[in-house]
């Protein structure tokens, strides 16, 4: 028999768990079956120190809704040189507490506490990043630059 599955604080603290430990310092929680599904929906657990890197979808359908449902993050859209053209918070508790992003807009986010989730919403089926879809003007991921670009980008939230 196939069941509903209740979105609580037991189904979150797997992922809250791994990704305190996991390198990335993040850990997605799956709600779709498979990566060919026609809608990937997902949580994205994030502690304060993981990197996303500045990136941007350009295929039809991939454009991305995020939901906090717990913590906060700081929000930051680029224009194709790299300058911040919005730096926003979003809060599981404020008043902002989502994102849409259409396609070919580069964009990042940086968790500001500790147990961060929100939950994403995109197009299926899963596609990987291409070299081209990450922003050629921003560190990638494991470069010891990454720290001082985000502590950049949270200047920009103060």
């Amino acid at each position: 028999m196939t069941r509903s599955v209740l979105l609580d604080s037991a189904l979150l603290a797997p992922a809250l768990d791994e990704a305190r430990q996991l390198p990335r310092r993040r850990k997605n929680l799956n709600l779709h079956t498979s990566s060919e599904a026609p809608a990937q929906r997902f949580f994205n657990a994030m502690e304060p120190n993981s990197y996303v890197r500045p990136h941007r979808h350009l295929d039809a359908g991939k454009e991305e809704t995020l939901l906090v449902v717990r913590g906060s993050v700081g929000v930051f859209e680029f224009d194709d040189d790299g300058a911040v053209i919005r730096a926003a918070r979003l809060s599981a508790a404020g008043d902002a507490f989502g994102l849409h992003v259409p396609l070919g807009v580069w964009h990042s986010l940086v968790a500001l506490e500790p147990g961060t989730v929100f939950l994403e919403v995109k197009g299926g089926p899963y596609v990987p990043f291409s070299p081209g879809d990450f922003a050629p003007w921003a560190p990638a991921e494991g470069d010891p630059a990454a720290a001082a670009f985000i502590a950049a980008l949270r200047s920009r939230l103060d």
